[in-house]
């Protein structure tokens, strides 16, 4: 289960069936969609949410489907209510590309008329002695892209049309005319996962600068801090050696250095929780592909590939702000001035 824990909402940590993948690449479940409605933004990465008025209709279509395949894992492993959903008995046989459960008799009437399908049927109890990564990895190779065009649903699809990027059966590559430029489906989906796996590459270096931004900010706030702490001292120690008539002045520069002070600190906040932000859309970024390389049938690359690389795109266009130039006015140089004339 600690494997599989990247398949719940990301904010709440709890397993939901509805897991909506936002611009930023963070999943969350739609009650933590509905909280967030309010300010607009990631709860995760504070990035804002496209149509915050509603709910983002794109489905994380990988983790859902994930989800689905874990529970027949799930239902194998427990070995309850296992019936052939043929006649009923005892289910012996698991068949992946049917998605059905199969006992000895029927497995052998499937295994003789889909001999030349390539179904791939196991013994339930091969499955159970096995991982739910190696269950996985097995649903995914029988896993069969879907025509573009409604009425060939049942029709195999090996073909790729480069004009309208959609993947088609070969009726439709032949018939009709408005197709061209084909080449094979699985070259197509072996070059979207290698262009997610270059941006992520890409991303990784620049990571690196953001990283670097961040330490940066982190030292800054903790000098402002240590800043006013001094500063503070310093007052005090001066004016508790002034007399009653300039204590109207103490409080004065107290208020002073506590808004010079507060001001930096709102400042820093932004800024640090804004590449934090930009980080933790990195991170999901990755781990986000990372699992599409692991678990993503081609259907799902499909279906999800546009959508990643323009989040992709837009991380790839951030810099992370120059941060010596920022800092020179957060000082106490106007307190401390004051305090000598004082």
């Amino acid at each position: 289960e600690d494997d599989f824990q990247f398949l719940h909402c990301e904010h709440c940590q709890q397993e939901s069936p509805k897991l909506k993948l936002l611009t930023c690449l963070h999943t969350l479940c739609l009650s933590c969609l509905r909280k967030s409605k309010p300010s607009g933004q990631c709860p995760m990465c504070q990035t804002a949410i496209p149509q915050a008025s509603s709910i983002p209709n794109v489905d994380n279509l990988l983790f859902t489907n994930l989800q689905a395949r874990l529970k027949v894992y799930k239902k194998i492993v427990d070995g309850v209510d296992l019936f052939c959903d043929n006649c009923k008995k005892a289910g012996e046989f698991w068949c992946s590309s049917c998605k059905e459960f199969l006992c000895t008799n029927c497995f052998e009437v499937h295994e003789r008329y889909l001999k030349r399908e390539s179904h791939d049927a196991k013994k339930v109890m091969d499955i159970r002695a096995g991982s739910a990564k190696e269950f996985l990895e097995g649903t995914k190779k029988t896993s069969n892209l879907s025509c573009s065009n409604p009425t060939h649903k049942s029709q195999s699809v090996s073909v790729y049309c480069n004009k309208c990027e959609k993947a088609l059966c070969c009726i439709c590559a032949l018939l009709d005319s408005q197709h061209r430029s084909f080449c094979d489906i699985r070259s197509e989906t072996q070059r979207r996962q290698e262009e997610l796996g270059t941006m992520i590459q890409e991303l990784e270096q620049k990571r690196n600068n953001f990283e670097v931004t961040y330490s940066v900010l982190q030292d800054e706030a903790a000098r402002l801090e240590q800043a006013q702490r001094e500063m503070r001292k310093l007052i005090r120690e001066h004016v508790e050696h002034l007399v009653q008539l300039i204590r109207q002045e103490e409080e004065e520069l107290l208020v002073l250095v506590g808004t010079r002070q507060e001001q930096g600190r709102r400042e820093l906040s932004r800024e640090l929780q804004h590449v934090e932000g930009v980080l933790k859309r990195m991170e999901a970024s990755r781990q986000l592909v990372e699992k599409m390389n692991l678990y993503a049938t081609e259907q799902e690359v499909m279906d999800m590939q546009p959508f990643i690389k323009k989040s992709l795109e837009e991380l790839q266009q951030l810099e992370p702000a120059a941060v010596g130039d920022q800092m020179q006015h957060r000082n106490f140089a106007e307190c401390g001035a004051r305090l000598q004339a004082l």
